[in-house]
């Protein structure tokens, strides 16, 4: 596979993107409103296990926006080619559907991950504001903000992209697509109402656990996309 043709597709995606508002909007709004306003729910809590417990569990969030951000990327970025009739031309380039997918991949991956890092430090940082003045110490940074940056955050991006690939080339809408790829959602929020309730600790163990559910569900989907994904399959069905 070679990369620079991966690059070049998910370059003309980028391009794309920046035209688009509705999507810009979409990437940069939601996380620095969670980012800013996580930190503000705490004000004015004086409980040490609270304020721990509630830090924890919005920094599992991050996880949550890792799957939601690039539910309309990953949509738009193969719909967008069948709205606008240039997928055809797309599969006429010498490319492999290796590189293709791939490129489609960064796409949605990079621009994602690389706003939820920049969120997540204003968050963390107005967290330790906060942190500080009540607990005496500074919260973050942390083990577990780690693990879930470092690991769980690319790994619930990806389970993102790859079911909305999936879905992509069952319909024909980008609306019915988004609302489809929110179908792996309701879990991830039965987690966080679990950490929020102190049901379930937010720990390196417990975030292991889940990293592996996700590296699961993320090899299935990628054999369903390599099935999927194919370049006779999209000529003659993605239309």
């Amino acid at each position: 596979m070679r990369l620079q043709k991966s690059w070049i597709i998910a370059t003309k995606d980028f391009n794309i993107f920046m035209k688009k508002k509705r999507i810009l909007y979409t990437l940069i709004i939601l996380p620095l409103l969670l980012s800013i306003g996580l930190p503000m729910a705490i004000t004015g809590t004086t409980k040490t296990e609270e304020i721990t417990v509630l830090l924890n569990a919005f920094s599992y969030f991050y996880i949550i926006l890792a799957y939601i951000l690039p539910n309309t990327l990953a949509a738009y970025s193969i719909l967008g080619e069948k709205i606008e009739q240039s997928l055809e031309p797309l599969l006429a380039t010498p490319t492999t559907d290796s590189e293709l997918l791939f490129g489609k991949t960064i796409t949605s991956f990079v621009p994602c991950v690389g706003i939820i890092y920049a969120g997540s430090i204003i968050f963390m940082v107005l967290s330790d504001l906060i942190s500080y003045n009540t607990l005496g110490y500074l919260f973050f940074p942390n083990w577990s903000m780690a693990f879930i940056l470092l690991i769980a955050v690319p790994l619930s991006s990806i389970l993102s992209i790859q079911l909305n690939v999936i879905i992509s080339s069952r319909v024909n809408d980008v609306r019915t697509a988004n609302q489809l790829g929110m179908i792996l959602f309701i879990p991830f929020i039965a987690l966080y109402i679990l950490l929020e309730t102190n049901a379930v600790s937010l720990n390196v163990i417990n975030l292991l656990a889940i990293s592996l559910i996700l590296v699961a569900a993320d090899a299935v989907l990628f054999y369903i996309n390599k099935a999927t994904f194919n370049r006779d399959a999209i000529l003659t069905k993605w239309k």
